[in-house]
């Protein structure tokens, strides 16, 4: 069992943010140590939301709580997800420095959590430069959707090479990015490393349920502390994610907490990219 600390969101129901990382930690027989950045009844695609961020200045003594009891000493990841505002990004950039401090193998998983197409952002544009600046060049690995990872690198990502090229201008030596547009109208999860490329493609659904970058990000960092490489981690992860897609289909929620063992779906197929 390793230990991640996971820094996102919390919703009161629903299954985005750590509402959905816990429990894909959980399945995959890791320790999460969940802090919350924002707390809300529910994500914000519902018609109605309500709650606010929690103040960067309690989340930093919560942490600090953490670290006097001895307990960010035995941590083996950190997982980034929605931050709020820049504070939050620096307060993230200090927790990081002080497990490096005590572990300094320590993976930094990166989810920048900072927009989707077609909407464009959803964090302010500060929020955004601090996430580039400050927490991707601390990063081990990143999580990225195409939005993103456009954004963050400064190319444009419409095909499987394109992300190739845009991954490999970022910082972070292992990029996992996800609804990368395939040949045949699929979506490929296409994993870059600086030596290799490789992706699974999975079929493009209409009305999937918020939380599968959520998910997807966690259940990668639980099979890269199981000891797989990036690639095998990024063929069960995606598949654990299609297989919840499947069994939530007609709900307006994943379905995680059920007994159903999404989390051992057989690995999907990885194809090397040829650049």
């Amino acid at each position: 069992m390793a230990t991640v600390v996971a820094v996102s969101s919390f919703v009161a129901r629903g299954a985005v943010g750590l509402r959905a990382i816990v429990p894909a930690l959980d399945r995959l027989g890791h320790d999460a140590v969940a802090c919350p950045t924002i707390v809300l009844s529910n994500h914000l695609g519902h018609a109605r939301a309500a709650g606010s961020p929690v103040a960067p200045e309690t989340l930093a003594a919560m942490i600090d709580a953490l670290a006097d009891n001895g307990w960010l000493a035995g941590v083996d990841a950190v997982l980034t997800g929605y931050l709020p505002s820049p504070e939050h990004v620096h307060l993230v950039e200090r927790l990081i420095t002080r497990v490096r401090a005590a572990r300094a193998g320590a993976l930094i998983i990166c989810d920048p959590v900072l927009g989707d197409d077609p909407g464009g952002l959803y964090v302010p544009e500060s929020v955004a430069e601090a996430v580039r600046d400050r927490l991707v060049p601390l990063a081990t690995h990143m999580k990225v959707n195409t939005f993103e990872l456009a954004l963050l690198s400064g190319r444009g990502v419409s095909s499987v090479s394109g992300a190739v090229d845009a991954a490999r201008r970022l910082a972070a030596p292992v990029v996992l990015a996800s609804s990368v547009p395939s040949e045949g109208g699929g979506l490929a999860n296409v994993i870059v490393t600086r030596e290799r490329a490789s992706r699974c493609t999975v079929a493009g659904e209409s009305d999937v349920p918020h939380g599968t970058g959520d998910l997807l990000a966690a259940t990668f960092v639980g099979h890269l502390l199981h000891g797989e490489d990036p690639f095998t981690s990024t063929a069960l992860a995606a598949a654990a994610v299609a297989r919840a897609i499947a069994l939530s289909r007609g709900r307006d929620e994943l379905q995680l907490f059920a007994a159903a063992a999404w989390h051992e779906a057989a690995a999907l197929t990885m194809t090397g990219i040829d650049r």
